[in-house]
């Protein structure tokens, strides 16, 4: 019990257990994004120091670095910060969900089903509705995708590597589809359609983050509030009925918010990939196994490791911008591979 402090109320109706190194893992975390996020805002063609970026935020300074720092490059950092957070806590909920440390929301074909569905959205609907409305059409894409998988993954049960496996096929059918309806389209390019397909938050703008921006600060929250659901559902379906969670209504619930999260971080960035796989994993290496630690911490971690991405694709590479899917699947691809060989024997 020294690794936690307790909270209790007066009256003793509530207690809250807090992990202590999960409160300065966290603090570390957020303390070493905004360093990075100032930073990464002053990088660029133009090179602004991070107290002219400070000055520049705040609307003072050389107007010079206002209209680059608040039009150009902080929308797009915080756009950054929300699909990697967003993308995080999907993988986190699915992995925590069906205890499958292989899955995550790009694997398993529900970033596909959004990025099908938003593409459907942008060619034929973008003009006759509301833009903020492509959440919505990316988030029924990946409801759909889910379903379709669960039902086809289905017999007598679902077994983990199943799942994956016909997930694996899903991913594939979805990024063909998109990848045709988009060279198909007369509104779009070849080169559009790489930058969705990979992933990406180039030019990005304040647009995109109000788009964003709702879904972010409402799931994410509320997924940490049924974390102890997840973290009873983790000793077996009995044992947490017999607790008194309501174990089908609240893994609906979690699998409609891991949806909804992957499905808004594709309608702004497209699919990029194993985010939602690793920073799962890297925070169970920090911080146990408990789900509302590892919720907290990937939600972070996810933020982090799309910014530097980005900072990395858009700075190393000039004059070219690669896509932060390209670098993301480059450190996700082979570490996938090694959990598959690690979990082959547990079909």
């Amino acid at each position: 019990m020294k690794s936690y402090i307790l909270l209790r109320s007066q009256q003793g109706s509530w207690s809250i257990l807090i992990h202590k190194k999960t409160v300065i893992l966290s603090l570390v975390l957020l303390l070493l994004g905004i360093v990075i996020a100032i930073v990464s805002t002053g990088l660029g063609d133009m090179y602004i120091s991070p107290p002219d970026v400070i000055r520049a935020i705040g609307g003072t300074g050389a107007e010079s670095y206002i209209m680059v720092v608040q039009q150009l490059r902080l929308p797009r950092i915080l756009a950054a910060v929300m699909v990697g957070a967003s993308l995080a806590a999907s993988g986190a909920i699915l992995q925590g969900m069906v205890r499958n440390p292989l899955a995550s929301p790009d694997m398993i074909g529900v970033t596909g089903g959004a990025s099908a569905a938003a593409v459907t959205f942008l060619t034929y609907m973008a003009g006759h509705v509301s833009i903020r409305l492509l959440p919505v059409a990316a988030m029924l894409g990946a409801l759909a995708a889910s379903t379709a998988l669960y039902l086809l993954a289905w017999k007598k049960g679902v077994t983990p590597i199943r799942l994956i496996l016909v997930g694996i096929g899903m991913a594939a059918l979805t990024t063909a589809a998109t990848t045709m309806m988009i060279l198909f389209s007369p509104k779009n390019d070849a080169g559009q359609a790489y930058l969705w397909l990979t992933g990406s938050v180039y030019a990005a703008n304040w647009e995109n983050v109000l788009t964003i921006l709702p879904w972010s600060v409402t799931l994410i929250p509320l997924s940490l509030l049924l974390a102890r659901h997840v973290n009873i559902g983790q000793l077996g379906d009995d044992i947490a009925t017999s607790a008194g969670s309501s174990v089908e209504r609240n893994r609906l619930l979690l699998l409609l918010i891991s949806v909804a999260l992957a499905g808004s971080a594709v309608s702004v960035a497209g699919g990029i990939g194993f985010v939602g796989l690793i920073a799962p994993h890297m925070a169970r290496k920090l911080v146990g196994p408990s789900f509302d630690s590892v919720f907290t911490v990937s939600v972070l971690l996810g933020a982090l490791i799309v910014m530097v991405a980005d900072l990395a694709g858009r700075t190393l590479f000039l004059p070219l911008d690669v896509p932060v899917g390209v670098l993301t699947s480059a450190v996700g691809a082979p570490f996938f591979i090694y959990l598959l060989y690690t979990k082959r024997n547990s079909a």
